[in-house]
């Protein structure tokens, strides 16, 4: 009898290691937060994107929507700016999406930062766009301060800015190993693939 309780004793302990390490695990791939999380998995590792949806209504509901429509399934991180090139830091914005794919995303209104309130400093996740209201389905990271690219400042010609909707919680070393990747001009040599977002 003895023998039988030291057995199980030691299941149980055991058992008990084995719960802790998974929940430790679980905690530091899945990051807490009030906001929606996506991760987004690419051949460099994962990168996870907190959403303000409350700060960015229109553009944060647009983006979980395309993420949970499988929009950006093996599409692709495609486009590096360097703000200081050369430099020693790694600075500048880097750009993914459905580039280069027939597949067609909705536009949506320009939601500038003097309206979300949001800045483009390091870590922060915006949609790319030619003229105010053609944003649909191209969105960058910025490394570094990029608040140049907020409402009223220099950074758009049209000085209306780009419309930011979330930021880098954990994963900022991928970007920046991305954003370091051989480029010619503003392109990749070798494009880094995006290879499914999920909302947590």
């Amino acid at each position: 009898m003895l023998e039988i309780n030291r057995i199980f004793n030691t299941l149980t302990r055991s058992l008990f290691f084995v719960i802790l390490i998974l929940s430790l695990h679980a905690c530091a791939s899945n990051p807490e937060s009030k906001h929606p999380v996506v991760k987004v998995e690419t051949t460099h590792g994962d990168i996870f994107i907190e959403v303000y949806d409350a700060a960015a209504p229109i553009t944060a509901k647009h983006f979980l929507n395309e993420v949970d429509k499988g929009t950006y399934v093996n599409t692709k991180f495609y486009r590096v700016l360097q703000s200081d090139p050369g430099g020693t830091y790694n600075t500048g914005i880097l750009q993914g999406g459905v580039y280069g794919s027939t597949l067609v995303v909705d536009k949506i209104q320009h939601e500038a930062t003097n309206t979300s309130k949001l800045t483009h400093t390091n870590g922060t996740v915006s949609m790319a766009r030619l003229e105010p209201g053609t944003a649909s389905s191209e969105f960058f990271i910025c490394i570094g301060d990029q608040s140049s690219l907020d409402y009223g400042r220099r950074g758009t010609e049209d000085s209306l800015g780009m419309a930011a909707f979330g930021k880098v919680i954990e994963g900022m070393d991928v970007v920046k190993s991305i954003h370091s990747e051989a480029a010619n001009g503003d392109k990749l040599v070798k494009p880094v693939i995006i290879k499914r977002m999920v909302k947590l």
